[in-house]
C-alpha cells in the first residue's frame, strides 16, 4: 500500500496513456488528477481537428480501425514508454485492454471488457455462472412477430451496445413491444460506428421491481474494493429509465451491503474482469440482489465527485495509480452528499436556464452547473444521451442533501424553443423567445 507522501516525493515522472472519445467529460478530470500526482499524460483520441489542445497534441487514432490504432500506440510507446493505460469510456476500454496486455501493464482480458460492453454477452455470461438475473430473450430487429418470446410482461427492451439508458424502454404487452422496437430501430440507424449485427440484436428482459442502487468499486487482481454505494431515491419504473438523484452513503443495512459486494464480485468473475474501475447497477427486492449491468469503467457524468475517500485521493487518481500497478488503501468517509443529473425536460433548442443563482443559494448546495450551451438541441430519453447539467449537495445527513437537491431543482426554469418541420425531412429551428 502507498501513502500520499511517498508518492509525492517520487522524482521520476510516470507517463500514462488515456484513450478517450473526443469530447468525453471524463478526460478533463483525468488530466487534472494526473497533474496533481505529478504524472505526464498523453491523450489518444479521434480529435485531430479538435480545438482542445490536449486532443490536438495527442495521438490521433480511429476507434473503428483497431489494428491501426494498436500499431500507432505501440510505436509511440517505443519512443517513450507508458507506465499505465486507461480507457475512459465504453468505446475505448477494449482498445485499452489490448494495449495494456501487449505492454504487460495492469489490464483486463479484452474479451472480458467486450462482455462488459455488450448486454447480450453479459447476460449469457451471468446465466452460465448462475448469477441472479431476470428472465431474458435475445431478439432481432427483423420479423418480431415470428420470434419466440418467452419473457413475461412487463418487460424491458434495450439495444445491446448503448449506455446511459439510451433506447431502454418498458413494455407492458406485445403491441407496446412492437412500438418500442420501431423506435429503437430508428435510433440505431444513426449509430454508424456500431456493427450491423449488433445494431440488429436486442435484449428483452423481465422488469425487476424494487430499489435501484449504483456501485462504484475498484478491482485489484480479482479483489473488489467498494468505494461507494449510491441510493437512487426516485422510483425507476419506466417507461424510460432516466437517472436523476444519486445519494451516498446508502441506507442499505450492512448485511445488504455485503451481499451487494458479493453479487457484483460474482458478476465481475463471470465476465472475467480482474482489474480496474467497476460501475455496477443493481435492483434490490424481497428476492435478493439483481444485476442490471456491470461496466469496466468509472461512473458516468461528473458523479465521481461524490466519492469522498479517506486517503484524500479522487476517483480518477485511484484509477491512474491502479493503471501503474499501485494500490491505495481505501477508507470511505461517511459524509452525506448527493447529485442531481438535471433531466432534459423536452425536445427543442435550449434558450436559457433561469434561477441558477437562487438554486445556488439553497443551503447545502455546493455547485450548480449547466453543461449544455444555449442554442444547442436538447434530446430527451430514450434517444438522448446527455443531461442538461448537474447539481451537487453536501449536508449533515442524506435526507438534507436530497431535499437540498430537490429545492434547487425547483428553482430552475428551463426555457426551450421548439423545433419546427418546414418540409419533407428538412428540419429548421425557430428561435422563439419564451417567457
Amino acid at each position: 500500500m502507498l501513502s500520499r507522501s511517498s508518492l509525492a516525493s517520487s522524482k521520476l515522472r510516470d507517463r500514462v496513456l488515456i484513450i478517450a472519445p473526443h469530447g468525453s467529460y471524463r478526460t478533463s478530470p483525468f488530466i487534472k488528477a494526473a497533474n496533481q500526482l505529478n504524472i505526464d499524460v498523453l491523450i489518444a483520441s479521434q480529435g485531430e481537428h479538435s480545438i482542445v489542445s490536449d486532443y490536438v497534441q495527442g495521438l490521433h487514432i480511429d476507434f473503428q480501425k483497431l489494428d491501426q490504432s494498436v500499431a500507432i500506440i505501440l510505436a509511440e510507446a517505443k519512443k517513450q514508454p507508458f507506465t499505465g493505460i486507461i480507457g475512459t469510456d465504453d468505446v475505448t476500454t477494449e482498445l485499452a485492454a489490448c494495449i495494456a496486455t501487449k505492454l504487460e501493464l495492469p489490464h483486463n482480458d479484452s474479451q472480458a471488457v467486450k462482455i462488459a460492453q455488450r448486454k447480450d454477452l453479459a447476460r449469457l455470461s451471468l446465466k452460465n455462472a448462475g448469477v441472479k438475473i431476470p428472465q431474458f430473450d435475445l431478439l432481432t430487429t427483423k420479423s418480431l412477430s415470428q420470434q419466440n418470446i418467452t419473457v413475461n410482461y412487463p418487460a424491458v427492451i434495450k439495444p445491446v451496445a448503448l449506455s446511459a439508458s439510451r433506447g431502454v424502454i418498458r413494455v407492458n404487452n406485445f403491441a407496446e413491444l412492437e412500438q418500442a422496437v420501431a423506435r429503437i430501430i430508428k435510433m440505431l440507424a444513426t449509430e454508424l460506428q456500431i456493427e450491423e449485427v449488433i445494431r440488429e440484436t436486442l435484449l428483452l428482459e423481465e422488469f425487476i421491481p424494487g430499489k435501484e442502487i449504483a456501485v462504484e468499486a475498484m478491482l485489484y487482481n480479482g479483489e473488489l474494493d467498494v468505494l461507494a454505494i449510491f441510493d437512487k431515491p426516485d422510483p425507476l419504473d419506466g417507461p424510460f429509465f432516466e437517472e436523476t438523484y444519486y445519494l451516498t452513503p446508502t441506507s442499505c443495512a450492512e448485511e445488504i451491503q455485503q451481499e451487494i459486494k458479493q453479487t457484483v464480485l460474482e458478476a465481475c468473475q463471470a465476465y472475467g474482469l480482474k482489474e480496474g474501475p467497476v460501475h455496477a447497477e443493481c435492483r434490490i427486492n424481497e428476492k435478493g440482489i439483481w444485476i442490471l449491468e456491470v461496466a469496466a469503467r468509472t461512473i458516468g457524468g461528473l458523479c465521481g465527485r461524490l466519492l469522498n475517500l479517506g486517503t484524500g485521493y479522487s476517483l480518477e487518481q485511484l484509477v491512474l495509480l491502479h493503471a501503474m500497478g499501485k494500490r491505495v488503501e481505501i477508507k470511505t468517509i461517511e459524509s452525506a452528499s448527493g447529485v442531481l443529473m438535471i433531466p432534459v425536460p423536452q425536445a427543442g433548442i435550449l434558450k436559457r436556464v433561469e434561477g441558477l443563482l437562487e438554486a445556488q443559494r439553497i443551503p447545502y448546495i455546493s455547485e450548480v452547473g449547466i453543461e449544455v450551451r444555449e442554442g444547442y438541441e436538447l434530446i430527451p430519453l430514450p434517444e438522448g444521451s446527455s443531461y442538461l447539467g448537474f447539481i451537487f449537495a453536501d449536508a449533515p445527513t442524506v435526507a438534507k442533501a436530497e431535499q437540498a437537491l430537490r429545492d434547487a431543482h425547483a428553482c430552475l426554469n428551463i426555457v426551450v424553443a421548439p423545433l419546427w418541420k418546414i418540409s419533407g425531412n428538412v428540419t429548421k429551428t425557430k428561435q422563439v423567445a419564451l417567457a
